[in-house]
C-alpha cells in the first residue's frame, strides 16, 4: 500500500514508522530482522531502508601505481525490502539517490521494486564521496533529486529511458522526498529551499520526511511555510533520540541543524550513558506527544541501526 494511503485511511490518527540502515556486509540479516521484529509490536506502516552508493579506495601495487577499487560497504537495498515485505508483511519504503548510479541502473532498480510489488519510494540526491568536498553525478546519473523524482514519475506512466522499450503496464510508485526544517545546508536561505521542495512537489512529490530536528518550533514553521507556499501533501517529521554526549558535537556537524540549549543542558547533566539516553528518549517522546496533540500525519524515527530507544519511545505513545 501507498504512504498516502496510510495517512488518508488513519482519517487523522497520528501514524508510527521508522528507518533502518542494511546490515554491513558480510553480517547475516537476522540481526536486522531481530531489530525489526521488536518494533513491530507498535504497527507500523511502513519501514524505510536506506541506500549506500559505492565509494572507492587506492589499492597500492608492488611497482607504485594505486589501482582505484570500488568498494560497497552494505548489501543491496531491494533485496532487503523484498525480505522485510515477505518476512513482516508490511510496506517498505527504499531510498533511490542519486549518488553513484547511473540513471539507467536506477531504471533496472526500479523495475526490480516495481516487479516485487513495492510501491513506495523515496528519491534523494545523496551525500557526496567523503573523499569529494562536493557531490557530483555520475557518469549518465542525476545531479538533483527533482531529476530522480522526473525518471521515477515517467515510469509511473510507462515511459522508460530508451523508446524502442515499450510497456503496457506502468509501475505506480508513491514518491516522497526529503525537507528540511532547518534548511538544506546547501541553500542560502530557507525560502530558497522551499522552492526548490514546491517544484518536487509540483513534479510529483506525493508526500515529505523531514531531516531530524529537536526544536517542534522548527517543524511547525516549516509546515507553515510550506503550506503558505501552496505545498499541501503530508509532511512526516523524522526523530531521532539522543543517546551519546557526543552526537551534541557531531550530529549538528553532519545534519546542520540546531539542539535546544535545554537538551544540551540536560544531556552534559547527565552522569552516565544509560543517564544520556533516558535524556534522549524522554526529550524525543515529549516532541512526539506534542506533535501528535498536534495532528501530525507519521511520527517517523531514525533508529540508526539500534532499537532499543525507538522501542522505549514507541510503548509511551503507540
Amino acid at each position: 500500500m501507498k504512504v498516502i494511503d496510510h495517512i488518508s485511511q488513519a482519517q487523522g490518527r497520528t501514524l508510527f514508522s521508522f528507518e533502518i540502515l542494511p546490515p554491513m556486509k558480510g553480517t547475516s540479516i537476522d540481526g536486522l530482522f531481530d531489530s525489526i521484529e521488536r518494533l513491530m509490536a507498535f504497527g507500523p506502516k511502513f519501514i524505510d531502508v536506506t541506500s549506500h552508493r559505492e565509494e572507492f579506495i587506492y589499492k597500492k601495487h608492488p611497482n607504485g601505481l594505486l589501482q582505484k577499487v570500488h568498494t560497497r560497504k552494505r548489501p543491496g537495498t531491494v533485496g532487503i525490502c523484498a525480505a522485510i515485505q515477505n518476512k513482516f508483511h508490511v510496506d517498505t519504503v527504499p531510498h533511490i539517490i542519486c549518488g553513484g548510479f547511473s540513471a539507467e541502473e536506477t531504471e533496472y532498480a526500479l523495475i526490480d521494486l516495481h516487479y516485487l510489488g513495492i510501491d513506495n519510494v523515496l528519491v534523494l540526491r545523496g551525500d557526496a564521496l567523503k573523499s569529494e568536498g562536493t557531490f557530483t553525478a555520475e557518469l549518465g546519473g542525476h545531479a538533483h533529486a527533482i531529476d530522480l523524482l522526473k525518471q521515477v514519475k515517467n515510469l509511473n506512466q510507462g515511459k522508460y529511458l530508451h523508446d524502442e522499450v515499450q510497456n503496457s503496464n506502468p509501475s505506480h510508485f508513491c514518491i516522497g522526498v526529503a525537507g528540511y526544517p532547518e534548511k538544506h545546508y546547501e541553500a542560502p536561505s530557507l525560502k530558497s529551499d522551499l522552492k526548490y521542495l514546491k517544484e518536487k512537489v509540483d513534479a510529483g512529490a506525493e508526500y515529505i520526511v523531514t531531516q531530524i530536528f529537536y526544536d517542534n518550533a522548527s517543524y511547525f514553521s516549516f509546515v507553515e511555510k510550506c503550506r503558505a507556499m501552496g505545498i499541501e501533501v503530508p509532511i512526516i517529521p523524522g526523530l531521532k533520540p539522543i543517546t551519546t554526549k557526543n552526537q551534541l558535537h557531531t550530529l549538528p556537524r553532519n545534519f546542520y541543524l540546531n539542539v535546544p540549549d535545554d537538551l544540551v543542558d540536560a544531556v552534559e547533566a547527565a552522569k552516565t550513558p544509560e543517564e544520556v539516553k533516558a535524556v534522549g528518549v524522554e526529550w524525543c517522546i515529549s516532541q512526539s506527544q506534542e506533535l501528535m496533540k498536534k495532528g501530525a500525519p507519521v511520527l517517523h524515527y531514525y533508529t540508526m541501526g539500534k532499537p532499543d530507544e525507538t522501542e522505549k519511545i514507541a510503548a509511551a505513545l503507540f
